[in-house]
């Protein structure tokens, strides 16, 4: 096999890989969106909380599984405070305000990670084998192994339960029609929250898994939402699938322009992208178009 080709393959399926990462973000604003039309825009900062809150627990000496479901619980909490005190006023209000309130409470919680755990980033214990499995000449890591199972993981079991549970069904209608699901018996206020919280373990868990490879530190998630953002924009609010296939795009691209252009070119293809998604479908690949009345 060509030396160059099986370069420009390894590029792509790691940053594939790591793509997954901004799809399982992407994925919260999906979920906040759809109920109550609105969007974390301190995502990335509930990552990095939720790195810190599953280190911390591992030095506390339990297991790897119990830090990370801790730190999914820390981070389900994090998403129902922002939602309470940042978003339903501002909501309730019908004004915009969610925006700049949303972003506010991800500087201050920058600033408790620094003050709590200082600014140094820190390595992530795993139970994880070291070296990495090889398929057709491509490595692949343990660590990227573990972000792929584990954001397609936790996206088909929220899909599940969105269909087969009672809060699930309750959260679809109220994304559907807030008004009808209210006539309904729905609580919309709880349904919303729900999925705010629901938001903030995914945010959670992408920590425990991108932490691994990235290390944890304040500044960890700096990029991380403008990424998953723009696979959002990308792909639309309406898509998992799309979602997903918007990140791997990102991530593969964003290597290989690493490796063909240099690293310097790395972010440019998630700016590009989002721009022309912005200037040409608003909506999103898989979005719905939406049509107003008048």
């Amino acid at each position: 096999m060509n030396t160059e080709f099986l370069a420009l393959a390894q590029m792509a399926v790691g940053g594939g890989l790591m793509g997954m990462a901004y799809a399982l973000v992407a994925y919260g604003f999906q979920l906040t969106h759809a109920a109550g039309k609105a969007v974390n825009f301190g995502q990335g900062e509930l990552v990095m909380l939720g790195a810190f809150a599953g280190l911390s627990l591992s030095t506390a000496a339990l297991p790897y599984w119990v830090s990370v479901s801790g730190a999914m619980a820390v981070g389900a909490a994090l998403g129902w405070f922002v939602e309470r005190t940042a978003v339903r006023l501002a909501l309730q209000q019908r004004n915009e305000g969610w925006i700049l309130l949303t972003i506010i409470v991800g500087l201050f919680a920058v600033s408790a990670a620094e003050n709590i755990w200082g600014r140094e980033d820190k390595p992530f214990p795993t139970p994880w084998p070291e070296g990495a499995l090889e398929f057709f000449g491509i490595s692949v890591t343990w660590p990227e192994l573990a972000i792929a199972a584990g954001a397609l993981g936790i996206m088909t079991l929220v899909e599940l339960a969105k269909r087969y549970t009672m809060a699930g069904i309750a959260v679809q209608a109220v994304s559907a029609d807030q008004d009808a699901a209210e006539l309904c018996g729905i609580r919309s206020r709880s349904a919303i929250s729900l999925s705010w919280a629901i938001s903030g373990m995914s945010a959670a868990f992408a920590g425990t898994i991108i932490a691994p490879v990235t290390t944890v530190g304040p500044t960890m998630a700096a990029s991380l939402t403008l990424k998953a953002f723009s696979v959002a924009v990308v792909a639309g609010l309406d898509s998992s699938f799309g979602l997903l296939l918007a990140g791997i795009a990102l991530g593969a691209t964003e290597n290989i322009s690493g490796f063909l252009l240099g690293s310097g070119w790395r972010e440019a293809p998630g700016l590009i992208l989002l721009i022309l998604a912005l200037a040409l479908r608003p909506q999103g690949l898989f979005g719905k178009k939406i049509i107003r009345k008048v």
